[in-house]
C-alpha cells in the first residue's frame, strides 16, 4: 500500500504531513510506504490514499473515495484519528 501526503507546493508541509502519517501508521499497526508531492504533480493512480488539506482535495483530481482530509496539518492526532476513520470502514 503507498500512501501520499499532498500539500501545494509539495515542500515543506507535505513533509510534515508525511512525518505524521508515518507516525499514526505505526500507532495503528498498518504498514505503508509513504511520500510527499506537491497537488499538480498527483496522478490518482501515484498512491491508494491520498491525504490532503480540505482546500486541495476540493481541487484535487483524485476520486474522493482515497482521500483523507486533513484540517491541522501538525497535528499528529488527527492524522491517528483520520487514518483509523478510512481503515477501519
Amino acid at each position: 500500500m503507498k500512501i501520499m501526503a499532498v500539500c501545494g507546493h509539495g515542500l515543506g508541509s507535505s513533509f510534515m504531513m508525511e512525518m505524521n502519517i508515518k507516525k499514526a501508521l505505526v500507532k495503528l499497526g498498518i504498514e505503508a510506504e509513504v511520500g510527499h508531492t506537491d497537488l499538480a504533480s498527483v496522478t490518482p493512480d501515484e498512491a491508494d490514499v491520498f491525504v490532503m488539506a480540505r482546500d486541495i482535495a476540493e481541487s484535487s483530481s483524485v476520486s474522493p473515495d482515497k482521500i483523507v482530509v486533513v484540517t491541522n496539518i501538525v497535528s499528529a492526532a488527527e492524522f491517528e484519528q483520520k487514518l483509523g476513520e478510512y481503515f477501519n470502514r
